[in-house]
């Protein structure tokens, strides 16, 4: 995981490089883009590190309360994290005291395309989160939920197994392809990267390719004297 976000930190900056020295819209947007890729997978990275860290907690003996019997109003929730297996897709999300909580107390309803959750009573508050238009159909039957140590797992058990879920939801998926330039990218971000400048550079002018070159060899000897910045 470290080696990972630590090259997708190295590819963030040299596209912020490269950025600075473009003055073509169109080759602005197309870095734009990347960086705006590369930023979200540095973040859900680092977001799927610590949900696993609050996994490491589940064996800890929760303290038995009773809870409020007042209700206050219902917080959206809008933050969360997301994994999967083989199986199924994991949905991470943080309720600080969620565990100390009557299990009646946090509902999960599943369909097809689809979940909701509702937390009641959580420290004189109820929390929700509705996700809609799942990338994929999930069994409803499979799926489930489990309550850990400040943290609700949201289990989806997917239609077709051992395939992969790119995105959580169709619309999400709408989203991240607008912004995608209109060439492949690997799975590699490193490789992602190179096949943007490789783009950019063969489609560039003269002027073009020396700014690339520049940028290039100037990251380069950034790195190299440990000046790198993120």
């Amino acid at each position: 995981m470290a080696s990972t976000v630590e090259e997708l930190q190295k590819d963030l900056e040299e596209v912020k490089v490269l950025l600075e020295k473009a003055t073509r819209k169109r080759v602005r947007d197309a870095l734009t883009a990347e960086k705006s890729r590369i930023e979200t997978e540095i973040k859900n990275k680092m977001q799927q590190k610590s949900q696993r860290k609050a996994e490491l907690l589940e064996n800890e003996k929760p303290a038995a309360v009773v809870a409020p019997i007042t209700t206050g109003y219902t917080v959206k929730i809008s933050n969360y994290g997301w994994d999967q297996s083989d199986k199924f897709v994991k949905i991470y999300i943080s309720l600080t005291g969620v565990h100390q909580v009557p299990a009646e107390n946090v509902q999960v309803h599943f369909t097809e395309r689809s979940f909701d959750l509702l937390v009641k009573n959580l420290n004189g508050k109820s929390y929700s989160m509705i996700v809609n238009n799942l990338l994929k159909p999930i069994s409803v039957e499979g799926s489930s939920k489990k309550i850990k140590t400040d943290t609700v797992l949201i289990l989806c058990r997917k239609k077709a197994e051992n395939t992969r879920w790119d995105y959580l939801t169709q619309v999400e998926k709408e989203c991240k392809e607008k912004e995608k330039p209109s060439y492949d990218t690997e799975t590699d971000p490193s490789e992602g990267l190179m096949n943007v400048l490789k783009k950019i550079y063969e489609d560039g002018d003269d002027d073009m390719k020396r700014t690339i070159n520049k940028a290039w060899v100037e990251s380069r000897e950034k790195q190299a004297k440990g000046d790198t910045e993120f």
